[in-house]
């Protein structure tokens, strides 16, 4: 298979492009579109058969159930019933944006695939003029995980997702790199208390802003079966290289580095502008030392590895406020929970 990449920029006539899109989309193919977290692999959410090339096309887990992508908040009671109070106020507030809510799914209406047999799904509004003018030009929900390889660094530029998916997609609508650089809030509204199951640009703060109290769990102890959320059961964001964080502390990176040569191995540090450390063999800026700039800079650097021959990677991590917590959940997922000391 051919995989094409559109330039969605202003000076492209971007209405030949979305046709193009809507037409692959309804004989259902798959497109990848950029959203203002990262960029999705779509499929209309209502076929069986378009859901299962995105599976097939990441090589994802059916077990793992995709976000629904929808342009209008009229479309939001043709998919989803017994919409609480707290979930307009969310979407009043949050939409269009990256905040995902999980809410009771109608019957016979999405495919079974999208939701993994589950009787819930995950809508969202995307606030990207491209991902908006495709739902809008489409008229049908888009079900869209990350278009990327399963368990790869999402992609925040179109290149990335041609670098992952040439050869197994028809189309890449290329909208340049994405704002925010990972993947929407999760917010289950079905529970008693609201609770977050995957944090991300919408952080827990600002949520409780608008409808109260919000769990955020370090970590959600997993149900027999089928996640509630993408990213809550399998290990994500990895380069080839193995992954440790590590402190951002001078010493502590220097004294690493050193131990790493000593082994006669070779690293990549990932981490702030300011602490760009000669001896490491790589070095893949975070940007500024900023959480605003970590996210945005996270997927590319972590993608920036699998371009070198490193035995290990190190990255820095941050505080757990603001959006530290979807930063750290998605550090934890790339390293699998291993901090440097746990080298030998």
């Amino acid at each position: 298979m051919d995989t094409i990449r559109k330039n969605m920029d202003k000076d492209v006539n971007n209405v030949k492009n979305y046709q193009q899109a809507v037409d692959l989309l309804k004989s259902g193919e798959v497109v990848a579109f950029p959203t203002e977290t990262v960029y999705g692999l779509g499929g209309i959410a209502t076929s069986d058969a378009a859901v299962l090339k995105i599976y097939e096309a990441k090589g994802r887990p059916s077990d793992n159930p995709l976000i629904v992508h929808i342009g209008t908040i009229e479309e939001v009671e043709h998919y989803v019933t017994n919409i609480s109070d707290q979930a307009k106020q969310c979407m009043a507030a949050f939409w269009p944006g990256p905040l995902t809510i999980i809410c009771e799914v109608k019957e016979n209406v999405l495919s079974t695939k999208v939701t993994a047999g589950l009787k819930t799904v995950g809508l969202r509004m995307p606030n990207h003029p491209v991902a908006l003018g495709l739902l809008r030009a489409l008229g049908e929900p888009i079900a869209a995980p990350s278009a990327n390889r399963s368990g790869k660094p999402s992609p925040t530029e179109g290149i990335h997702v041609e670098e992952d998916l040439r050869g197994r997609i028809p189309l890449i609508l290329d909208g340049g790199a994405t704002g925010i650089g990972v993947e929407s809030t999760v917010i289950d509204l079905t529970l008693q208390i609201p609770t977050i199951l995957r944090p991300g640009g919408v952080t827990k703060d600002m949520i409780e802003a608008v409808i109260g109290p919000v769990n955020e769990p370090n970590h959600i102890e997993q149900q027999e079966g089928a996640p509630k959320a993408p990213g809550m059961k399998y290990k994500h964001y990895s380069p080839d290289a193995p992954v440790y964080l590590i402190e951002k502390n001078e010493a502590a990176i220097k004294e690493a580095i050193d131990k790493i040569h000593a082994q006669h191995k070779t690293v990549a540090l990932l981490a702030p502008e300011l602490y760009a450390n000669e001896q490491a063999d790589y070095f893949f800026s975070f940007g500024e030392d900023t959480q605003a700039d970590m996210a945005a800079h996270l997927f590319q650097a972590l993608r920036a590895c699998d371009a070198t021959t490193v035995d290990l990677v190190l990255a820095t991590v941050t505080s757990l406020d603001g959006m530290g917590s979807a930063i750290m959940n998605r550090l934890e997922k790339a390293a699998g929970n291993q901090w440097f000391h746990a080298i030998d």
